[in-house]
């Protein structure tokens, strides 16, 4: 990777990229596309049409960047002052039409984080101070507030908002419209257009990416447990670490609640999740 002084051939005539960004030589960036002087590129990867990279921003190998979408650009935040703060992408992402990704905050820790083999569908957004696992889909116009953590293997459904801080645990399914206010827990179906409850966990999901079918039985006894409506978390978690915790999922379920600072939905919605 080198500094950009004579033009590639990848890269259009009519694209603006500063002389001081670095691009690996098989980059393509499409016309009226803008990349800053700041941004580092990865071999491999395609930026379409009218795209928009700023700031301190680190893209890896092998994406896929589509029209009108907007890279590091500074954080929706009044405190943010101009200070250098990064974006940070790693390989064969998908980023389709529209998607915003701002850089991070000082008081946030000063980077915004997506991981590998992602899909960020149109419209989706990945505000400051964010940190997006991998092999996770964010749906159209799914929306994430400042400091969101999502872990791997996680499904975000369309017109879907999560409030600052909240986790996302890793492998569970959030449908459509739903208002994340909380901790998903892992493993889960968690849906919300009126009141947000957890529908039992996602077996689908989980069989789909090849979890053994004992540690999914198990997480089904973990979440009898923990929607259990006589019982109270620390309660569940009690009966769980006494019965079923040998199961290295379900130990990451209990750690996963230990280290929730928001509490997470533990309010049963039945199994089907309509």
């Amino acid at each position: 990777m080198a500094a950009i002084s004579d033009r590639p051939s990848g890269i259009d005539r009519l694209a603006v990229v500063h002389p001081g960004a670095e691009i690996a030589e098989d980059v393509t960036v499409g016309p009226y596309s803008v990349v800053g002087e700041n941004v580092k590129i990865g071999r491999g990867t395609s930026l379409a049409s009218h795209v928009t990279i700023d700031g301190w921003t680190e893209i890896g190998e092998d994406n896929r960047v589509s029209p009108f979408v907007s890279i590091g650009t500074p954080p929706q935040d009044l405190k943010y002052a101009g200070e250098m703060t990064h974006v940070r992408i790693g390989h064969r992402n998908t980023i389709r039409e529209f998607v915003t990704v701002n850089r991070g905050t000082k008081g946030g820790g000063g980077l915004t984080q997506i991981g590998h083999d992602n899909l960020l569908m149109a419209y989706s957004h990945v505000a400051h101070d964010c940190k997006v696992g991998n092999s996770c889909i964010l749906a159209n116009a799914a929306t994430l507030a400042g400091h969101v953590e999502i872990q791997d293997h996680v499904t975000l459904g369309a017109f879907s908002g999560v409030h600052q801080f909240c986790r996302l645990g890793r492998h569970s399914f959030i449908g459509g419209y739903t208002v994340i206010t909380k901790d998903v827990l892992p493993f889960s179906k968690t849906v919300g257009r009126r009141t947000t409850c957890v529908y039992g966990v996602n077996a689908i999901g989980l069989r789909r990416k090849n979890l053994p079918a004992e540690s999914i039985e198990a997480l089904q006894k973990a979440f009898r447990k923990l929607l259990h409506p006589g019982l109270n978390t620390t309660q569940a978690i009690e009966q769980i670490e006494r019965e079923i915790v040998s199961d290295a999922e379900v130990r990451y379920l209990i750690e996963f609640l230990r280290h929730s600072r928001r509490g997470a939905y533990t309010r049963t919605g039945g199994e089907s999740g309509e």
